[in-house]
């Protein structure tokens, strides 16, 4: 009689625990719909501008853009389980299936689209400086001959204006961008380079807000797609999304809000599938 009370109860707790799993697997659902399930978008953390975490939350063009797309696939902002991208993490973390997609400044490139998919893209951006405010010395990529060029550690910017543009650059590496404003502030430095937009972003930071300007050289184009795991479903309606956040205005006022105050001139919003080389 003692042995059938225990199996009874063993009996009720395998049946909690099947179903408290059943509710845990049931967290993320790729057809976007709601009733408390979770959507996982990749982002930078550290991307002023663009994609930061801070003690108020998410911020930036970035987050915007992804947050507008969620809502567009039946997220709310609250249904959102945003996960650090960085760079070398982002094709590992799409074929994995740790995220449903990516929006981090990710550039649409043929060797990356190799391996993941993408929607967009949603933002042209170029490879440009950043300079003094009242610096007129550096009009194009060749003034950059003999100026000190602060280069990030890990970054390909500022050595492929050395390779190719100006080839008598002086590449100061500091270990972080907001080290880079600081040297450009102190005059250590004469400018700092990688996407126009990323300069955008740290520049409108409050202790750098009015110090600087960018130069508008455009050295490249950088075109931002949303990064999706090969064959993804997401592609059509993320894409559908875009061209909606265009239409009704919302995107020229996320990069009015996250770049504004640096005097950032963007491109219009790109069409979708058009890749500028």
């Amino acid at each position: 009689m003692k042995l059938r009370k225990v199996t009874a109860a063993s009996a009720v707790l395998l049946a909690l625990s099947v179903t408290a799993t059943a509710c845990g697997g049931d967290k993320k659902d790729d057809g976007g719909s709601s009733g408390g399930k979770k959507i996982a978008i990749g982002i930078k953390f550290d991307q002023p501008g663009l994609g930061q975490k801070t003690p108020q939350g998410y911020s930036g063009f970035d987050v915007d853009v992804a947050t507008y797309v969620a809502k567009k696939l039946g997220y709310s902002a609250d249904q959102i389980e945003w996960k650090e991208s960085k760079s070398a993490d982002r094709e590992t973390m799409l074929q994995r299936g740790d995220v449903d997609f990516i929006a981090a400044t990710y550039s649409i490139t043929p060797e990356r689209q190799k391996l993941v998919d993408f929607a967009g893209p949603y933002l042209l951006a170029h490879q440009d400086v950043l300079v003094r405010k009242d610096d007129t010395s550096i009009k194009s990529a060749k003034d950059l001959n003999n100026a000190k060029l602060c280069s990030v550690t890990g970054s390909t910017s500022a050595q492929n204006v050395k390779d190719k543009l100006a080839p008598k650059a002086q590449l100061q590496k500091y270990p972080t961008y907001s080290a880079c404003l600081t040297g450009l502030q102190n005059k250590n430095i004469d400018a700092l380079t990688t996407d126009d937009s990323i300069l955008a972003g740290y520049a409108a930071q409050s202790q750098f807000k009015g110090k600087f300007k960018l130069g508008g050289l455009k050295m490249t184009n950088e075109n931002y797609g949303i990064g999706l795991k090969k064959g993804s479903d997401l592609k059509a309606k993320i894409n559908k999304a875009l061209e909606e956040m265009v239409a009704d205005g919302s995107w020229q006022k996320a990069v009015d809000k996250n770049f504004g105050p640096a005097g950032y001139k963007n491109e219009p919003a790109p069409k979708i599938g058009e890749i500028k080389s």
